[in-house]
């Protein structure tokens, strides 16, 4: 029997980015697509909805035929309404993108779309974040920028379908994978689908939080470019070689081996 799968993302339901996924993944498996109605970067994996009169607001969504809805949720709490059978049988897996810009490195704990993949492993569901490389000199839509200036290239000049590819190829691996198993997949934006390697996160992503101005009573804050040195195997240096990366992450977990002081009994 098909996988089903859930298609998501944090771009929002009307973002070419899970429209070319959900096509590309629909021709081998059962689909449902439930998106943000509007935007929904930089979520991570918080569970926050737009009710009226104590309703989460769901509407149908007209995608190329697919079964869709538009949210008024972010994507992990979509994940947790798709995972109670909101949208249909709860899914087997949930691929969430494609993201308008990589999500590499330790950043990843920002993200929306990461945050539905790991918000499925919570729930005992294998997930697949995959994100468009918008940023790296090496990606052809990729406009030469000075500086640390952040400059995202047209959507229509995006190769969407390549990411798209990209994660089709990985379904196989992930529906063989063990349960709660999440993958995370970087794709330079070019025509064609780059050679994949599996890497390390680096220390953090390819942006960054500045402080752009700040005076009495107020700041007012611009991302950048990261400026930290590349370390070799991790996915922000094999993206910048011009690679498709993908690194397995897991949910938070307890850590062993930290000296926890000893709590005294409380005095009676």
């Amino acid at each position: 029997m098909r996988p089903r799968i859930l298609i998501t993302n944090d771009d929002g339901v009307a973002a070419p980015g899970i429209r070319a996924l959900a096509l590309a993944v629909a021709r081998d498996h059962e689909v449902v697509v439930a998106a943000p109605r509007e935007e929904q970067s930089g979520m991570s994996a918080a569970l926050t909805a737009v009710a009226d009169d104590g309703q989460i607001v769901v509407s149908p969504y007209d995608l190329a035929g697919l079964t869709a809805y538009a949210v008024a949720a972010s994507p992990a709490y979509i994940v947790v309404l798709a995972s109670l059978g909101v949208f249909g049988p709860p899914p087997d897996l949930v691929v969430s993108g494609i993201n308008r810009g990589a999500n590499a490195g330790r950043a990843v704990l920002h993200s929306g779309t990461v945050g539905a993949a790991l918000t499925a492993a919570n729930n005992g569901i294998r997930g697949l974040a995959v994100s468009l490389d918008v940023l790296n000199p090496t990606s052809a839509g990729s406009p030469a920028t000075g500086g640390n200036a952040i400059v995202v290239p047209a959507d229509e000049d995006l190769h969407w379908e390549t990411a798209a590819s990209a994660a089709v190829m990985l379904l196989g691996a992930l529906i063989a994978a063990p349960d709660r198993t999440v993958l995370n997949l970087n794709v330079p934006d070019r025509g064609e689908v780059a050679p994949l390697r599996e890497a390390t996160l680096a220390w953090f992503g390819q942006a960054q939080l500045a402080v752009a101005e700040a005076g009495e009573g107020f700041v007012r804050t611009s991302i950048e470019r990261s400026g930290d040195e590349l370390v070799p195997g991790t996915d922000m240096a094999l993206l910048a070689e011009g690679f498709a990366t993908v690194t397995a992450i897991r949910p938070p977990a307890e850590v062993s081996g930290v000296r926890i002081p000893a709590q005294r009994p409380a005095s009676t």
